[in-house]
């Protein structure tokens, strides 16, 4: 299962989507960096495609892993990404 970002992109969107099943998430948050933005409304189309999931866009400035967004208790998960691989 591939959208047309994951060819410039490794995003585990597998594991984005195991995740949110998992849990049986029904409010989900995405976080991407700046260079990824333009693409965030076809990834959380995806994901609602697939996981049935409402999913949210953080707009605001991401500068890593560490820069979590201050959002209201009723969100049940909160996906980042970034440009660089985790070894």
């Amino acid at each position: 299962m591939k959208i047309d970002i994951e060819s410039d992109y490794d995003l585990e969107m597998e594991k984005a989507i195991n995740e949110i099943k998992k849990i049986k998430a029904k409010k989900v948050c995405i976080q991407l960096p700046d260079g990824l933005k333009q693409k965030a409304a076809e990834i959380a189309e995806f994901l609602e495609n697939e996981t049935g999931a409402q999913i949210f866009i953080w707009l605001g400035t991401c500068f890593g892993a560490c820069d979590i967004p201050n959002l209201p208790k009723d969100f049940d998960l909160l996906i980042q990404w970034g440009h660089t691989k985790w070894i």
